[in-house]
């Protein structure tokens, strides 16, 4: 068993996952009502974000264990390989972090996939990584959630560390707004901590710091956001809320009460098929992999691989391990595709439908808001950074500055704008090299907004706002 379950949770190996099958064997015995089960339950992308010590995968292998995804046996030899090390802590992030170098770092590089299930809801967890050096990573495993869990070390020290500038936690934020994750829980982690120990004023003094620096992010506090204690070491209030005895101040939900109950805007099942595509193989002819944005996908289907507009068949579904005659938004799927070579995909391709596909540009018109520019640095025509869109990643340059956004009211100013610094919003003319699928951020907003990087950094978030009317 113990072999198996590092097959289920290895997040490109993309070959074991034929075996991912041996793994829900337990689950395969109600195979005929499976399917009106998975109909029943909704599905959701939950990513885990915040700062590289935070305990998002401790978190996570937690999650897994309560939810019986993985054995006391698999538990046992993690803990004991995790002693060998000498990191007694991280036994639990063992079960998200299935690489050696991660192991040895204690920190998760790839983004990590796993699935358990609540009363209500159907979890794929992507365990984003929290190091400055991998937010690329992070950004790939926000663009595909729907909903964020931002992990907070309540640690003397650690919580500062991840706040302060150039400490993830403020970065992770921005971006996972700008990626979409409209429902954040902040999950206040390690309350178990010696220098913790429950204390209800460091729970608050947390909550209080955040909470500004939220509404800046542009999250609504009162409406989207939820915070929460927890031990992800311990399990303690995660699955079930915790005695008074531990905590006497707590009357709020468990973590599980909780991410059942958040509520996540509804894509069209209806609407123009469109999948980016995130990654692609070989496996009895070409399969693709990405996460439904809208309408829906069913064996047999026409389609077309957007920007090079080659029509494909759909031969095989697959949702999570399962294969599925039809899959509706917010999947992640791995889709069997006929008339077309792996070679002539790459990541950022979109899935499209053939009647309305998605426009393929080289070149639109975006709002910006900048965050931070490096050093000296000033935003004007001529700008060059890194373009992250769905799962397209571009070289871009910033043609021209059309009018810079007055903050308070929302509304154009008048003068001519040449150059903007910090904190500004403009509406600027973006070129890129490649064509690109993307929609204006008023239609789908998924495939609509952006984050621009200049040397391992966000700079700006944006959305489309327009795109050129005449196709090429």
């Amino acid at each position: 068993m113990d072999s198996k379950d590092d097959v289920t949770l290895n997040s490109k190996e993309v070959q074991a996952e034929s075996k991912d099958k041996e793994v829900s064997a337990p689950r395969d015995i109600e195979t005929p009502d499976e399917m009106e089960e998975d109909n029943k339950k909704r599905h959701l992308n939950v990513v885990f974000i915040g700062h590289v010590d935070a305990g998002k995968s401790t978190t996570g292998g937690q999650i897994l264990f309560l939810s019986g995804q993985v054995d006391d046996r698999t538990i046992q030899k993690y803990e004991k390989e995790a002693k060998d090390k000498s990191r007694e802590s991280w036994y639990m992030a063992y079960i998200m972090d299935t690489n050696e170098e991660e192991r040895v770092k204690g920190k998760t590089v790839e983004v990590g996939r796993a699935h358990f299930e609540t009363e209500t809801t159907r979890f794929t967890i992507l365990d984003a990584p929290g190091h400055k050096s991998y937010v690329p990573n992070m950004i790939s495993g926000a663009s595909q959630a729907d909903i964020g869990v931002l992990v907070i070390s309540a640690r003397k020290g650690e919580f500062e560390t991840g706040y302060e500038r150039g400490g993830q936690t403020r970065e992770h934020v921005q971006l996972a707004k700008t990626l979409g994750v409209s429902k954040l829980l902040v999950v206040v982690n390690k309350m178990d901590e010696p220098t913790v120990n429950w204390s209800k004023e460091r729970y608050d003094e947390i909550e209080l710091k955040m909470t500004p620096f939220l509404k800046s992010s542009g999250y609504n506090v009162k409406k989207d956001v939820q915070f929460l204690p927890i031990s992800g070491l311990l399990g303690t209030n995660m699955k079930s809320r915790m005695d008074k005895s531990v905590c006497s101040w707590w009357n709020g939900p468990c973590l599980f009460e909780a991410l059942d109950a958040i509520e996540v805007p509804l894509r069209d099942p209806k609407g123009p098929f469109r999948m980016p595509i995130i990654d692609k193989f070989k496996d009895m002819g070409t399969v693709v992999m990405g996460k439904v944005e809208s309408g829906s996908v069913t064996e047999g289907d026409s389609l077309l691989v957007m920007p090079n507009k080659i029509q494909v068949k759909v031969v095989a579904v697959y949702c999570d391990e399962n294969k599925v005659r039809r899959a509706g938004p917010g999947e992640n799927l791995r889709v069997r595709l006929s008339g077309i070579d792996d070679e002539d995909i790459l990541a950022g391709f979109v899935l499209s439908s053939v009647a309305k596909p998605i426009a393929a540009v080289t070149e639109f018109v975006a709002q910006l808001q900048i965050l931070e520019l490096l050093d000296n640095a000033i935003f004007t025509a001529g700008y060059k950074a890194v373009l992250h869109i769905h799962s397209v990643v571009e070289e871009c340059e910033i043609v021209e500055l059309l009018q810079q956004i007055d903050p308070k009211t929302k509304k154009p100013m008048k003068k001519k704008v040449l150059f903007v610094k910090n904190g500004a919003v403009v509406v600027c003319r973006i070129q890129v090299n490649n064509m690109i699928c993307i929609e204006k951020f008023a239609d789908f907003p998924q495939l609509g907004r952006f984050t621009l990087r200049t040397e391992g950094k966000t700079v700006a978030v944006g959305k489309v706002t327009e795109l050129p009317s005449v196709s090429s």
